[in-house]
């Protein structure tokens, strides 16, 4: 069983998506950002740096991991699921995924804070990241001109880039006219196990208030 600790975020998202697509058993302990809980001892315990997603794997003695990108290496290869076996081809999704560590998701992160965040706008500084985001999805987009998904099968690099290009409307970042990014949006947004984790924790915090649960729900 793996314990997850995660917010409705984009990279919580990655962590409960991947879980869903690989089938795995968790239970989901929603951490509420607001009042602060991702900075106690407790939680600091398991991440330092005091951030969401922390997943906890009770069948590997406790192994804790943190960082929604090395949480979904991790889970990869725990089940041999969504990550070629040879050498090339892990590279190849590696090289995606950090992509969206290193670029989409820092520059949508910017961009949902002067656009979104701010009470003082910045124009400048909006059309900074606005733009940026825009050229990193330009980039994928005509990587995507032939083929399916970023590296030949669907993969965590997918889940992990879907999970932050879908909320492109809340940077105020375009798609118009990304053709290949838009197919290869809509055709993971079809399927269940991805839709099943981006719902959570949200369906998991009204699920335990109707329950009377806690913050804790098996799945």
């Amino acid at each position: 069983m793996i314990d997850l600790y995660t917010a409705a975020t984009p990279n919580g998202w990655k962590a409960s998506v991947a879980l869903e697509e690989m089938g795995l058993d968790y239970n989901v302990h929603s951490v509420n950002l607001m009042k602060g809980e991702q900075k106690t001892p407790e939680f600091l315990a398991m991440n330092p740096n005091g951030r969401i997603p922390v997943i906890v794997d009770r069948e590997a003695g406790g192994h804790t991991v943190f960082e929604s990108g090395a949480i979904m290496l991790y889970l990869a290869e725990k089940t041999g699921l969504f990550i070629p076996n040879t050498a090339v081809g892990r590279s190849q999704v590696t090289q995606w995924l950090m992509f969206q560590m290193g670029g989409i998701g820092p520059m949508m992160g910017q961009a949902n804070v002067f656009y979104r965040y701010l009470e003082e706008k910045i124009p400048i500084a909006i059309d900074r990241y606005q733009n940026e985001v825009r050229r990193l999805f330009t980039v994928l987009d005509g990587h995507l001109a032939h083929r399916e998904y970023l590296v030949d099968d669907y993969s965590i690099a997918d889940m992990a880039n879907w999970c932050w290009v879908r909320t492109y409307e809340w940077s105020g970042a375009s798609i118009d006219g990304l053709d290949n990014l838009i197919r290869w949006k809509n055709s993971i947004e079809a399927r269940p196990a991805a839709r099943r984790g981006v719902e959570v924790p949200n369906k998991i915090d009204k699920e335990a208030l109707i329950k009377g649960a806690k913050n804790v729900v098996t799945r």
